[in-house]
C-alpha cells in the first residue's frame, strides 16, 4: 500500500514539475572560487535571481523559457540554452571580460565607506537625501486596496516522511506537493488564510483605518490566534525605516542612514525598468551574527525611490527557530516621481536547526496594493477605532466575491489545501495530532461532548512549605473562542495540610459594542499575598510565588485567604477599561512560623488573628496600540510590544458586612515596552501607591520579595518575603536584552548566539508608626525603605542552547536586615525567537 501510494506521489509529481521551468546550480570563477551574487535571468523576462554567498541559485517559472543568462559586473555573459524543462545541479565557470580586468567589482570582504571610492555610497546618500519625499509619506491622505494571504507549509518533502508512522493513513495529503522557487525544497500547504480590506489613511492626522472585506481560511474554526500571531511576527514595515522589526527584534534595515557602518555596497548594474533608468546595488553585512540582511535591490536615477528589493537574513543572525527568512518587495511607479509598493512577499522558515537538509514549516505572507487613491479628506471621525469591529459578512463570501477581489490567483495546489483539510479533520489520527499541538499551546485539554476544557495542566501540581504536595484539578465552559459566558472553577487539596481548596468564577459579556461584562466569583485557598505591589483582578488568580519546589529560604509565610467578589467592566473606548468591583474576604495565617496577628480593642484578648474586609474599588487601565484577538467575554493579546497605564482607587468600610477597616487605598502602575533598534529591546516599570487611614499588616503594600530561583519580573530577586513593608512606596524595574550585540563582536563567544541581559531594580516607601503599632502581634519585623531607596542589579546571559537564562543578582544595600542574601543566581526558560 505504501509503495502504491508513493508511485502515484512520484507520477504527479513528475507530472506537476514538467510544467515548469526550472534551474539549479553553482557559479565559479577561474579559479574555482563561488561567486556570490552573480545574476541568474530567464533570457527576455523579468525572473531572476542572486547567487548566495557559496555561489548556489535555484529559479523556477511557471511559464518555459528557453535560454539562461548568467551575468556579474566585469565577467563575460553566459548564454545558457535550456534544453530541459527541468535542469538541476549546473554548473558554471564565468570568465573575466578583457575590455574590463582594469575595472572588476569584487563583491566580498570589506568596501569604502566613502562615496569618492564607491560609487554605491553616492547613490546611498541620494537615497537617504530623498526618502522622506517617497511612497505614501507625499501625500496628505490615502487609500487603496489590499490582499493579503497567509500560508504555512511543511517543507523538505522526501520519500522518508512519506513513509513515516506520523503520516501513516494520511499519505493523500501528498498530493499536493509543490517546490519553493526561493529555496528549491519541496513543500506541503498545510494552511492559507486569505484577507481583502480596504485601507485609508491620513498622514496629517497621522491615523489609519483597516476596513475587512473579506476573509478565508483552510477550514481551522479557532486559527485566527495563528494568524494574528503571523501578522505580528510579519507587522507593517517601510524598507526606509532605519530598523525593520520582525519576530520581536529589530533588524538594520539596508536602506537605513546608519547602514553605511553595517552593509557593504557595490554598485553592480544599471539598466531600464519600466522605462526608468536604474542602478542595482548589492549589500551584504560587514559583521556576522547581527541582525542583518544580504540581497539587491534597483533605484531609480532621478527619484532615488527603491524599484524593488531582495532582503535575506543572515545565516549567521541571533534569532532562535528560524533558518531562512527571505523578503521582496515591488514598488509600482505611478507617475515619474511616485513609486507606491505593489508586492511585498515574506517567507520564513521555522525549524529547529539551522542544518540545510532539516525539516521545517514555512510560514509565506503575500501582500498586494491596488487601485491608490490620494488627497480624498475624511472627518476624523471616520478614523475612530471601533471597540466592536467584527463583521460577520466578511467571513462567508462566496468564490465569486474571491474570484473578483483576488490580485494573485491561487496556485492549484492552493486551491487544493482547502478540500484536502476539510479531508484531513474526519482522519482520527490528525484529530489526535491536532489535540496534542492544542494542548501544549493553551494548558487545556478539550472535552468537545461536554463543551467545557479540563486545566490548566501545568497548574496540576504545586508545591510549598504548608501544602506540602499540592495537587489540582480544573475545568472551564468552552464552546468556542468567542464565547458570550464562561464558568471556570478548580479544586485542590495539600497532602501536608490535608485540606481542600476549591475556586469558581463566572463571565458574562452583556454587550459587545462595548465589551460590558459581569463577572463574579468564590476562592478558598492558601496564597503567598505578599508577591505583587499592584492587586490582581483575577478572583482565581494565584501568584507563582505560591508554589516554589525549590527556594533560597522556607516558602511558609502563606496566607489562608476567602474571597468572594463581584465587578462590572466595559470598554466604551478602545483599549480603554473601566473597572467597578467589591470584594469581600477573609485573612488568616496559614503557618505557625507566620502572623498576620493585629491590635483589636473589640477583641476579648485584645489581640485578633482574622482579617475580614469588604473593600470597592474603582480601576481604569489604558493600553495605547494594544491588539486583540477573538470577540469573546475572553480574548487573546495578539501583541506584547503596546504600554499599560493602570490606576485604581479601593476604598475599604468597616460598616459594610461587619469589616474591621476604614482605609482608602491609591495605585498607580506603567509598564512600557522599548525597541531601541539595534540595541535592543528595554523593559521599564514604574508603580507608586499610598494607603490613607490605620490598617495592619494584612493590608499594607508588601515590596514583592523572590525566594525562588526563577527570575520574576516585577519582583526583587534578592528580597526575602515580607524584608519590606510599606503604605507608600514607589518602585522602578528595568530590564534590557541586548539580543546579542556585544556578544557578536566576541570571536569567541560569537557562534553560541548568547544575548546579554542586565536589570536594575529600585523602591522606597514609608510605614506610618501607628501601622506599625497596629500590626505589633505579628511576629514580622516591620520595615520600610525610608533611609534610603532600596536597590539591586543584575547581570545575565539568555539563549542558553536556545531556551535558558540565567541572572547574577546583586543586592545593593541594606545588608544588615536579617536574612539578607547579597547575591543570588536565578533562571528561567522559555521559547524565544
Amino acid at each position: 500500500m505504501k509503495f502504491k501510494l508513493l508511485a502515484i506521489f512520484l507520477f504527479s509529481s513528475i507530472n506537476f514539475l514538467f510544467a515548469q521551468t526550472k534551474v539549479s546550480g553553482h557559479v565559479f570563477d577561474e579559479n574555482n572560487e563561488p561567486v556570490a551574487y552573480a545574476n541568474i535571468i530567464f533570457k527576455n523576462s523579468s525572473e531572476g535571481t542572486i547567487t548566495d554567498e557559496n555561489g548556489t541559485f535555484y529559479l523556477e517559472s511557471s511559464e518555459t523559457w528557453n535560454t539562461l543568462i548568467v551575468s556579474f559586473v566585469g565577467y563575460e555573459t553566459i548564454e545558457y540554452p535550456l534544453d530541459k524543462k527541468v535542469n538541476y545541479n549546473l554548473k558554471f565557470v564565468i570568465k573575466e571580460a578583457a575590455s574590463a580586468l582594469n575595472e572588476v567589482v569584487i563583491v566580498a570582504g570589506k568596501q569604502s565607506k566613502k562615496a569618492e571610492e564607491n560609487p554605491a555610497i553616492a547613490i546611498m546618500q541620494k537615497i537617504w537625501e530623498h526618502k522622506r519625499k517617497n511612497g505614501l509619506r507625499q501625500f496628505n491622505q490615502y487609500a487603496y486596496d489590499r490582499y493579503e494571504k497567509v500560508e504555512f507549509d511543511l517543507n523538505t518533502i522526501d520519500s522518508a516522511l512519506i513513509q513515516s508512522n506520523l503520516f501513516k493513513g494520511m499519505e493523500f495529503i501528498f498530493k499536493h506537493v509543490d517546490t519553493s522557487n526561493v529555496t528549491g525544497k519541496t513543500y506541503l500547504p498545510i494552511f492559507v488564510n486569505e484577507e481583502v480590506a480596504k485601507v485609508y489613511g491620513d498622514n496629517i492626522l497621522k491615523k489609519e483605518k483597516v476596513e475587512l472585506k473579506g476573509n478565508k481560511n483552510s477550514g481551522f474554526s479557532n486559527n485566527q490566534s495563528i494568524i494574528d500571531f503571523i501578522k505580528d511576527l510579519y507587522s507593517e514595515y517601510d524598507v526606509y525605516d532605519n530598523y525593520l522589526k520582525f519576530f520581536d527584534k529589530s533588524f538594520v534595515s539596508p536602506i537605513s542612514t546608519t547602514g553605511i557602518n553595517t552593509y557593504n555596497y557595490v554598485l553592480a548594474d544599471s539598466a531600464y525598468i519600466d522605462n526608468k533608468w536604474c542602478y542595482n546595488i548589492i549589500y551584504y553585512p560587514r559583521r556576522k551574527n547581527e541582525l542583518t540582511f544580504k540581497g539587491d535591490f534597483w533605484v531609480a536615477d532621478t527619484t532615488f525611490a527603491i524599484k524593488n528589493i531582495n532582503m535575506q537574513a543572515s545565516k549567521s543572525a541571533n534569532i532562535n527557530w528560524v533558518k531562512e527568512i527571505y523578503i521582496e518587495q515591488e514598488f509600482e511607479v505611478l507617475n515619474d516621481s511616485v513609486f507606491l509598493v505593489k508586492r511585498d512577499y515574506f517567507m520564513s522558515d521555522f525549524t529547529f536547526n539551522k542544518k540545510e537538509k532539516s525539516r521545517g514549516i514555512y510560514g509565506k505572507r503575500t501582500t498586494l496594493y491596488d487601485n491608490y487613491v490620494f488627497n480624498e479628506v475624511k472627518d476624523e471621525k471616520f478614523y475612530k477605532d471601533e471597540v466592536f469591529d467584527y463583521n460577520k459578512d466578511a467571513y462567508n463570501r462566496e468564490d465569486a466575491f474571491w474570484d473578483q477581489n483576488r490580485m494573485e490567483p491561487l496556485s492549484k495546489d492552493e486551491k487544493g489545501v482547502y478540500k484536502m483539510l476539510d479531508t484531513l479533520k474526519t482522519v482520527g489520527k490528525f484529530k489526535r495530532l491536532y489535540n496534542l499541538g492544542s494542548i501544549l499551546a493553551s494548558g487545556y485539554i478539550e472535552i468537545d461532548r461536554w463543551n467545557m476544557d479540563y486545566g490548566p495542566i501545568f497548574s496540576s501540581f504545586g508545591y510549598n512549605d504548608v501544602e506540602g504536595l499540592r495537587l489540582r484539578a480544573g475545568g472551564r465552559t468552552y464552546f468556542g473562542p468567542n464565547d458570550l459566558w464562561r464558568l471556570q472553577g478548580f479544586v485542590a487539596y495539600g497532602l501536608k495540610d490535608d485540606k481542600f481548596k476549591y475556586g469558581f468564577s463566572a463571565k458574562w459579556l452583556l454587550n459587545q459594542k462595548n465589551r460590558l461584562i459581569i463577572s463574579a466569583g468564590h476562592r478558598r485557598d492558601i496564597e503567598q499575598i505578599g508577591a505583587s505591589l499592584t492587586t490582581s483582578t483575577d478572583v482565581l488568580g494565584r501568584s507563582l510565588a505560591s508554589n516554589a519546589l525549590f527556594t533560597t529560604a522556607p516558602n511558609d509565610k502563606l496566607s489562608n485567604i476567602k474571597l468572594t467578589a463581584l465587578a462590572i467592566e466595559m470598554e466604551p473606548i478602545k483599549n480603554v477599561l473601566f473597572r467597578l468591583g467589591g470584594d469581600y474576604r477573609t485573612l488568616s495565617s496559614a503557618s505557625d512560623a507566620f502572623s498576620l496577628d493585629y491590635v483589636d480593642p473589640e477583641s476579648p484578648t485584645g489581640i485578633s488573628s482574622d482579617l475580614k474586609q469588604f473593600e470597592s474599588t474603582f480601576a481604569v487601565s489604558y493600553f495605547p496600540g494594544r491588539k486583540m484577538t477573538g470577540h469573546g467575554v475572553e480574548r487573546l493579546n495578539a501583541n506584547d510590544t503596546y504600554a499599560s497605564i493602570f490606576a485604581q482607587f479601593s476604598l475599604g468600610d468597616k460598616h459594610i458586612f461587619k469589616s474591621d477597616f476604614n482605609y482608602t487605598k491609591i495605585q498607580l502602575s506603567y509598564i512600557q515596552p522599548w525597541q531601541l533598534g539595534g540595541i535592543g529591546r528595554l523593559r521599564s516599570t514604574l508603580e507608586a501607591g499610598k494607603t490613607f487611614g490605620t490598617v495592619p499588616l494584612g493590608l499594607l503594600s508588601v515590596v514583592p520579595g523572590n525566594q525562588s530561583y526563577f527570575s520574576i519580573y516585577k519582583s526583587f530577586s534578592q528580597l526575602n518575603y515580607y524584608e519590606f513593608v510599606t503604605d507608600t512606596y514607589a518602585a522602578m524595574h528595568l530590564e534590557h536584552n541586548f539580543n546579542g550585540r556585544l556578544f557578536s563582536r566576541i570571536p569567541l563567544l560569537r557562534k553560541l548566539n548568547w544575548r546579554e541581559i542586565i536589570g536594575f531594580r529600585a523602591v522606597c516607601g514609608d510605614l506610618a508608626q501607628k501601622n506599625i503599632d497596629i500590626s505589633a502581634p505579628s511576629n514580622i519585623p516591620l520595615i520600610a525603605p525610608t533611609d534610603e531607596i532600596y536597590y539591586e542589579y543584575s547581570v545575565g546571559i539568555g539563549n542558553i542552547f536556545r531556551v535558558f537564562r540565567i541572572d547574577f543578582n546583586f543586592r545593593g544595600n541594606y545588608f544588615d536586615n536579617p536574612g539578607a542574601r547579597d547575591f543570588g543566581i536565578t533562571g528561567s526558560f522559555g521559547f524565544q525567537f
